[in-house]
């Protein structure tokens, strides 16, 4: 979407009077390996995409915030008070936007003091695994910064992003997703120590290969998956180990250490969960050490390995990711592919060369289709920069 088609968009909605809008595009986010780590202290490797959330934005003289989704325009304009900003759970997707406004406030005393209309649209598959809820609350922090004045580092978004999904939406994410998007840079993808927030670029020279999503089109919602049971498992397992061993996050562990402690949690499905996040993080250092290296080949093993991880061990893939992954590894130029996100539905994520990128869409498409029913969705996507206004 161009800026004057977006702009134009706006004033189909809300009218020229006023003004021109503010125009925002806030990246989805791809994590290439790292999975359900980033709660756990451990390392990360997401890159921000050339897809996403596209935001106008404007000025009100009231106190009335207005949101228009492109997306869903059979929903209308949901209207919201800047006097009222508790969660809504009538009120759908616009709590993550009104929970940036709760959450600028909370964080830094920075209060909205008019009200607001926002049109947003956005080319992140619905309910993707791809991140259109961290897409859409580090997209509204920065309409709010260009709106309002507030001088709130992209870092700093991300942060309140994370704050605001974890304590007005209630869901307990990481910040690997915010600060992909947030922090992206085109064509590298950033290995991030979320236990301290470290982090460095990466190159992501994919020389005659291409990175392709598949979406299982299987909706799925965060708050209401398992997603919060894993990480209260994990935090379980943790406070186990901790009666053995001085350590602050299973981020924290190598395999070594891991193994040899692990008899003390008291159970065999939390141990498995812990396992996952240890032995995920030791294959996130490895893969980006590869990367870096040029082994692309090895970075694709790493990436099928965890896959098995986190369908055996963190039980978070399902047939349908099953599928994807599976039928992924027959298609023989296919150097790696994995589940990416959350599970539960979303997407797999494959590194593909050239010249197999058809059979890959065509040969996948078709098993995907026969055995679960209903056609995925193919994306060859690019690295791109983070969120700034355009």
């Amino acid at each position: 979407m161009t800026r004057e088609e977006l702009i134009g968009s706006f004033y189909e909605i809300y009218g020229k009077n006023g003004g021109a809008p503010v125009t925002v595009f806030s990246p989805g986010r791809v994590n290439l390996i790292g999975e359900h780590t980033d709660y756990n202290g451990g390392h990360v490797f997401p890159a921000a995409l050339t897809i996403g959330t596209y935001f106008a934005a404007r000025k009100r003289a009231d106190r009335e915030v207005r949101f228009y989704s492109g997306n869903f325009p059979k929903k209308g304009i949901v209207s919201r008070s800047l006097d009222e900003l508790e969660f809504d759970p009538e009120k759908g997707f616009s709590n993550y936007l009104m929970g940036m406004i709760w959450a600028y406030e909370k964080r830094y005393g920075f209060r909205v003091t008019e009200g607001i209309d926002v049109y947003l649209w956005g080319n992140i598959p619905n309910a993707s695994g791809l991140s259109s809820s961290a897409s859409v609350e580090v997209g509204m922090g920065k309409v709010l910064n260009e709106l309002f004045g507030f001088d709130v580092p992209n870092l700093e978004i991300a942060l309140t992003g994370q704050y605001s999904e974890n304590r007005y939406n209630g869901v307990n994410c990481g910040i690997m997703d915010q600060f992909a998007i947030a922090m992206g840079k085109k064509d590298r993808a950033m290995f991030l120590d979320t236990a301290t927030l470290d982090f460095e670029y990466v190159p992501v020279a994919l020389e005659g290969m291409k990175i392709v999503i598949s979406c299982t089109n299987k909706k799925r919602g965060l708050a209401d998956s398992k997603y919060n049971e894993r990480r209260s498992e994990c935090e379980t397992a943790l406070k186990e180990l901790q009666t053995v061993k001085d350590v602050r996050a299973l981020g924290e562990l190598t395999s070594e250490e891991f193994e040899a402690i692990k008899d003390a949690i008291g159970d065999p499905v939390r141990m498995r969960r812990a396992r996952h996040a240890v032995y995920e993080n030791e294959r996130t250092v490895k893969a980006v050490k590869l990367l870096f290296e040029g082994d692309v080949e090895g970075f694709g093993k790493l990436m099928n390995a965890s896959h098995v991880s986190l369908r055996d061990d963190y039980e978070v893939t399902g047939m349908e990711l099953d599928t994807l992954a599976e039928e992924s590894w027959k298609i023989e130029g296919v150097l790696g592919a994995r589940m990416t996100g959350a599970g539960f539905g979303g997407c797999a994520v494959a590194i593909v060369k050239d010249e197999a990128v058809d059979e890959y869409i065509e040969k996948v498409g078709a098993a995907y289709e026969k055995k679960i029913g209903y056609p995925a969705s193919f994306y060859v996507v690019e690295i791109g920069d983070g969120t700034d206004v355009f």
